[in-house]
């Protein structure tokens, strides 16, 4: 299925995104990947959370014990990367683990560095094969590139051709829904190029219906239900 939950599947049972429970039900509803946001702490500790800040704290000028201070609203503690991917690595055959990298805030270079800890984690459990690397940061995808020549990458910012990402050795364009339906073409290029289709973030029916018909290789959503309900509805 193309099913991958933005932030895990969070919405119906009121998870926080980006929680280990929004992780496990996207698990159990079988999604083909569940998607969370990687960052790091000034002490240099990669952390799930999407937003720069967390609790008012710029999370990378904090550390993470002053951080970790803040439950998330389940009462789960902030998670690492770590945590994270040892928690979507159990009872897991299926459901992809779509990492994204956030782009440093600081410097280039640090995105670098970032990325060179995340792949580096990666290999040490061995997850490999279950991840999916995507970031709006090209750098850090030719960083991961460099550091493991057959990851899976994907790029969000809509801004270069299906061509161009296969001359830089990029899996999939993984573009909000709009930049395809402004250029339609792309959608062909991309297959032509045996590039990844990916659009983000996608919860209406309309468009969900739209995208199946054009032969995408995955949805992002935050209503995964929804749209599970819509392919059997066909």
């Amino acid at each position: 299925n193309p099913v991958v939950a933005h932030r895990g599947a969070f919405k119906k049972n009121n998870f926080p995104e980006n929680s280990i429970a929004a992780l496990k039900h996207a698990i159990e509803l079988r999604c083909t990947g569940s998607e969370f946001d990687v960052r790091m702490t000034a002490d240099d500790s990669l952390i799930i959370n999407h937003d720069p800040h967390y609790h008012k704290l710029e999370i990378e000028k904090t550390t993470y014990a002053a951080l970790a201070q803040f439950q998330l609203s389940n009462n789960e503690n902030l998670p690492t990367l770590r945590e994270y991917l040892l928690a979507g690595l159990v009872n897991n055959k299926q459901t992809r683990l779509v990492l994204e990298i956030k782009p440093s805030g600081i410097s280039k270079e640090r995105g670098k560095l970032i990325a060179e800890k995340v792949v580096s984690l990666v290999k040490e459990l061995r997850a490999g094969p279950m991840i999916v690397y995507i970031s709006f940061d090209y750098d850090i995808l030719k960083k991961i590139i460099e550091m493991d020549s057959k990851a899976v990458t994907q790029y969000l910012n809509g801004d270069k051709s299906p061509k161009e990402l296969k001359a830089d050795k990029i899996s999939g364009a993984d573009y909000h829904l709009s930049v395809f339906q402004k250029k339609p073409e792309w959608i062909d290029e991309a297959k032509k190029n045996k590039i990844i289709l990916n659009a983000w973030t996608v919860n209406k029916a309309e468009d969900m219906q739209w995208l199946l018909s054009k032969g995408f290789d995955y949805i992002t959503t935050n209503e995964p239900e929804l749209l599970f309900e819509i392919m059997t509805r066909k």
